[in-house]
């Protein structure tokens, strides 16, 4: 054989394997082009400025855009099952909603995914409490007013939620049975809402994720009484534990990146590690900190299992408050 033709003959083979070699590692050039992140709720509400700073923060860290896709609807649902139905080729992630992820199972029927086996479970990025808070103008100062002042008005009282089943409806619904009193569930049309009316001292009441609180809370436009965290924390100052006066009250709230079921695995990694990597910066921990959050890493696995025992916890809360599927 000459030696021109045995050069070619190699060359090609070299080209065929490193074909092959570059198929086998479809994390090797990700992200050739920008990605689209999934976002199940409206614009400006809380878990959108969570997902969009870890967006912003992870895109500049791979080198490529992430446009937010804002498919709010269905108490998050719709943009879920958007995600879910999309291409697997890393090109698409969708941002948590556990709302759409613990409660929705429990309480629609013919849900369009199964919040456990529909989807990979890719990176966490953040942990918060939910805040209680009052109008500046009820004469509460701590958990411990709020609960003898509603006992007292015998439930005249008024809680604000962000809808039936929200978070602020649940966490609001258990504080009630733990701490012993009662008062009117007034749901609104959204987290935006719900804080407005009770900033308004239209309703007296809420508990809601720190991101939609804290804010007003420093402008002095709501009182904050507790916190859900197990203990107190930097994050909110001088703000007590709910825990400290009905013990064994929590909630802890973690955000996370999501992909359709099927996305290469060599991807999720390379997003798992690279988002690792960008919470652990000043810049994304005091970004965090504003939205009364912190940072949060973990295995995927440890994710998908955070995911499965609030559904089964949500499961039991709703239960017993006797919501009914739609």
């Amino acid at each position: 054989m000459k030696t021109g033709k045995l050069i070619s003959i190699v060359l090609a083979l070299a080209a065929v394997y490193g074909s092959a070699a570059q198929a086998a590692d479809p994390a090797k050039d990700y992200p050739a082009r920008p990605i689209r992140l999934v976002m199940p709720n409206a614009p400006g509400s809380s878990a959108d400025t969570m997902g969009r700073i870890a967006a912003n923060k992870l895109g500049e860290a791979l080198g490529q855009q992430i446009v937010v896709d804002n498919r709010a609807g269905a108490g998050g649902t719709l943009g879920m099952e958007i995600g879910k139905n999309a291409t697997p080729d890393g090109y698409t992630i969708i941002t948590t909603s556990l709302s759409a992820l613990t409660v929705s199972p429990h309480i629609r029927k013919n849900l369009a995914y199964d919040p456990i086996k529909d989807f990979e479970y890719v990176a966490l990025y953040s942990r918060q409490g939910n805040v209680l808070v009052v109008h500046p103008g009820l004469p509460v100062k701590s958990v411990k007013e709020l609960v003898e002042y509603a006992r007292a008005k015998q439930g005249n009282v008024n809680m604000a939620s962000a809808g039936t089943g929200a978070q602020s409806h649940l966490n609001g619904t258990a504080l009630m049975m733990a701490a012993g009193f009662q008062s009117l569930h007034v749901p609104y049309k959204g987290g935006g809402p719900s804080v407005a009316a009770v900033i308004a001292g239209e309703s007296h009441w809420s508990i809601a994720p720190a991101g939609a609180m804290m804010s007003h809370v420093r402008a002095g436009r709501l009182r904050a009484l507790g916190h859900t965290l197990p203990q107190r924390s930097p994050l909110y100052g001088d703000i007590p534990a709910i825990a400290e006066t009905v013990p064994g009250f929590k909630y802890v709230a973690f955000s996370g990146f999501l992909a359709p079921k099927g996305t290469p695995k060599a991807v999720m990694q390379k997003i798992n590690a690279t988002m690792a990597r960008v919470v652990s910066t000043p810049e994304m921990r005091e970004q965090l900190a504003l939205q009364g959050a912190e940072p949060a890493t973990g295995t995927p696995e440890e994710f998908r299992r955070a995911v499965q025992e609030e559904l089964a916890e949500m499961g039991k809360l709703v239960k017993v408050i006797g919501l009914k599927a739609d």
